[in-house]
C-alpha cells in the first residue's frame, strides 16, 4: 500500500472557509493588488510561526491524494500536524513531523513514527511551506494579472473582512508545492486590514489527466511561538 501519491501533495499545508463567505462587502481595496500581495507574501515569510489548513471538497474520483491538511509551521524551520490522506485501501488520518531538515510519517497501519524522504513521494519538505523561495510566499509571488475584488467575511468564525485579489499562477510555481500541477492556476486571496495572507484558494489541474479541482489554504495564529521536537 504505496503513498506514493498521497503524499505528493504539500505535507502540511482549514479550513474551512471559503472566499465567498457570507456577510462581505461589494467595495474593493484601495490598495495597489501588487502591493498587497508583496506584502502579505513578505508577512507570512517573516512570522515566527503560523497554523495552516487546506482543504478540498472535489478531490477526483479514483485520485490518490491529499483531502485535508493541518499542522503548525515555524520558522526553526519545523512542522507537525495531521494530513489526510485517500488512497486506494481508504482515507486516512496520518501525523507528520518535520524537524532540522528531516521528515517523520506515521503511516496507515503503523504503530509509530518513522523517517521518510519526501522526494521519494515527490513532495517537498512541510517545514518549508511558509518559506520565501519555496513555500506559500513563492506562489503568491509569482501571481501574475492581480485584480482588486470584493471584501469577505473570512478568518476565524468568519469574524474578519478581507480584501480580495485575484490572478493566474504558473504550475511552476505551484509545483514547489504540488509536483504533479500543470498549466496556469487560477488563484484568489483573502487579505487583513493588517495586510496577512488569511485565505488563498488555487483552481487548476493538480493531478496529471484529472478534472481540475480547488485547495483552499486557511492561515491563523501568526507569530506563533512552539519548539516542535522529533518524534
Amino acid at each position: 500500500m504505496s503513498l506514493r501519491r498521497a503524499l505528493a501533495l504539500p505535507i502540511v499545508t482549514t479550513f474551512v472557509l471559503v472566499l465567498t463567505g457570507c456577510g462581505g462587502g461589494s467595495g474593493g481595496s484601495s490598495v495597489d493588488p501588487a502591493t498587497a500581495l508583496k506584502t502579505a507574501g513578505d508577512k507570512l515569510a517573516g512570522t515566527s510561526g503560523v497554523t495552516l489548513n487546506l482543504t478540498t471538497s472535489d478531490l477526483p474520483s479514483g485520485v490518490e491524494g491529499i483531502k485535508a491538511a493541518t499542522g503548525t509551521v515555524t520558522d526553526a524551520p519545523a512542522f507537525d500536524g495531521t494530513l489526510t490522506a485517500v488512497i486506494s485501501a481508504g482515507t486516512f488520518s496520518v501525523p507528520v513531523k518535520s524537524v532540522d531538515g528531516k521528515v517523520y510519517a506515521k503511516i496507515p497501519l503503523t504503530p509509530a513514527f518513522a523517517p521518510i524522504d519526501p522526494a521519494d513521494y515527490g513532495a517537498p519538505d512541510p517545514a518549508l511551506l511558509t518559506s520565501a523561495d519555496q513555500g506559500i510566499p513563492a506562489i503568491v509571488a509569482a501571481t501574475t494579472g492581480a485584480e482588486a475584488g470584493d471584501q469577505v467575511r473570512g478568518g476565524t468564525d468568519n469574524k474578519e473582512v478581507l480584501s480580495t485579489y485575484t490572478g493566474t499562477v504558473p504550475a511552476t510555481a505551484v509545483s514547489h508545492l504540488i509536483p504533479g500541477a500543470s498549466g496556469d492556476f487560477k488563484a484568489t486571496y483573502g487579505i487583513t486590514d493588517t495586510g496577512e495572507l488569511r485565505q488563498a484558494t488555487l483552481t487548476g489541474v493538480f493531478y496529471s489527466g484529472k478534472p481540475s479541482m480547488t485547495y483552499t489554504i486557511v492561515l491563523t495564529d501568526y507569530g506563533t511561538s512552539t519548539d516542535i521536537a522529533a518524534p
